[in-house]
């Protein structure tokens, strides 16, 4: 019961914030939610009995996204007075999310340790007596190989495409030429000296 009880709880609180991410009209309050749905969603994993997943989620989300966090403050016209005055007004909800979110660590707590979620079970069955992180590598190699390699190309294509949107012609700017780096020989670019004891080198 306590499991189902925290599967919805933090499934439900993943929708909302997500929700409340793309309807925000002050960036920071949307970084803030996407922070929140990505620690529901790491909760859903530790339920599922994905621990390492969970971790990758707290740790790396949430790390770029601080990151993410700092170049909407430096590349926005935030006008910062304006959110320190709010904060007493805002205060009172900042304590009730931070007693929420302490109560969905003690629920998921008690979920995990009840059992877990039968769901990664029945998705993805696998020898319970192995470890987690192998278990995932089997899955991602064998059953889900193609999927996981398809993940990848989506993320080459929009790397890829990222660049050639950004990209801009500018004048006085040096262009990197590949073919001269590639064809230069070596002792083109490098000259052994033997200087003398106490003589130094000439440039």
């Amino acid at each position: 019961m306590i499991q189902a009880i925290a599967f919805y709880l933090f499934a439900g609180v993943v929708i909302l914030s997500a929700g409340l991410t793309i309807s925000s009209r002050n960036p920071v309050h949307s970084v803030l939610w996407l922070i929140l749905a990505f620690f529901n969603a790491a909760g859903l994993m530790v339920l599922c009995g994905a621990e390492f997943i969970a971790m990758l989620l707290v740790i790396v989300y949430v790390g770029a996204v601080a990151v993410l966090f700092l170049f909407v403050v430096m590349m926005l016209d935030i006008d910062f007075a304006e959110l320190r005055a709010g904060f007493v007004r805002y205060a009172p909800v900042g304590v009730a999310l931070a007693l929420a979110l302490a109560a969905e660590v003690v629920i998921g707590f008690f979920g995990y340790t009840a059992g877990g979620v039968e769901l990664a079970v029945k998705a993805a069955p696998l020898d319970p007596t192995i470890p987690n992180i192998e278990g995932i590598g089997r899955l991602l190699y064998s059953r889900y190989l193609f999927v996981f390699e398809g993940a990848g190309l989506v993320l080459l294509v929009a790397m890829i495409g990222a660049i050639v949107l950004t990209y801009r012609e500018r004048g006085g700017v040096r262009r990197q030429s590949i073919s001269s780096q590639v064809n230069r020989r070596a002792k083109d670019s490098t000259r052994n000296m033997q200087p003398a004891v106490g003589q130094g080198v000439e440039l």
